[in-house]
């Protein structure tokens, strides 16, 4: 079956609810449904930046990402950020990363960007395998500073 791809849609909440909480186990953070509950209205709001597309095979979603612009003053130019990206374990090896990185290319061609970046867990081999075959690794090191 084809891996197809779309905007998250109202109708979605149950299984992208439940993609998103295996999304933040897979990665070990601590989730609430309140949480969900506040990425799921900036996905649904019109004026917020987070956007999100879902991936679908034979009418089950399989997977999802969430991305969002932001600016670069050193380039002066805006770039999309892919925040998450996440596929049903069952369901891997079947494109649909492949086919959420695109949707997610293809909105930024839409909209001007100059580049999607993201990042990933230095560990997370199987998906750096595929992202290394979609793009080009960078020498950046990231930091946090907690507020």
């Amino acid at each position: 079956m084809p891996v197809t791809t779309r905007p998250v849609a109202p109708a979605d909440r149950p299984a992208w609810e439940a993609l998103y909480a295996g999304y933040a186990e897979f990665y070990g953070v601590p989730q609430t449904p309140a949480m969900r509950e506040t990425v799921w209205g900036w996905l649904h709001d019109p004026a917020h930046e987070v956007n999100g597309f879902v991936a679908e095979q034979d009418g089950t979603l399989i997977g999802l990402t969430h991305y969002r612009p932001f600016h670069s003053p050193l380039a002066a130019n805006t770039r999309g950020f892919l925040d998450d990206l996440f596929v049903d374990p069952i369901a891997r090896g079947s494109g649909a990363a492949q086919a959420l990185i695109d949707a997610v290319k293809a909105e930024g061609r839409a909209r001007g960007w100059a580049l999607i970046r993201w990042i990933t867990a230095e560990d997370n081999y199987r998906a750096r395998g595929v992202y290394d075959q979609l793009a080009d690794r960078t020498p950046w090191v990231t930091y946090d500073v907690p507020l």
